[in-house]
């Protein structure tokens, strides 16, 4: 999959499409008048960036995911351990946990996830 930057206002932009999808174009305008005092014709030009970035296709008129929430937090996750640890998932663990102890049950998740992988 290939890599996705967003700025901030197409991240929040996004989360508004997650949230609310199948959403149809005209009631993502409304949602996007709400949250960022948007006109249509902005609301349009972000959601063509999205589109064209492949985060959703607009079908129609009506708007949905190409790739889920999870996928894309996945996807920027390992950019930043790649970018900031050289991609060492131990280097980040332990940078993660030296001012944040884990507590029993977190540290059991984690072993959980590390004998299914």
């Amino acid at each position: 999959m290939a890599e996705i930057q967003l700025g901030v206002i197409e991240s929040r932009f996004a989360e508004i499409i997650w949230e609310h999808e199948p959403v149809t174009s005209s009631e993502l305008v409304k949602l996007a008048a709400e949250a960022f005092s948007w006109k249509r014709t902005t609301t349009h030009t972000v959601l063509k960036r999205l589109c064209n970035k492949g985060l959703f296709e607009n079908n129609n008129g009506t708007v949905t995911s190409l790739i889920t929430r999870a996928q894309f937090n996945s996807l920027q996750s390992r950019k930043f351990v790649e970018e900031t640890f050289d991609g060492s998932l131990p280097a980040f663990i332990a940078a993660f946990t030296r001012d944040n102890a884990l507590t029993p049950e977190e540290a059991d998740k984690i072993r959980a996830i590390i004998d299914r992988a």
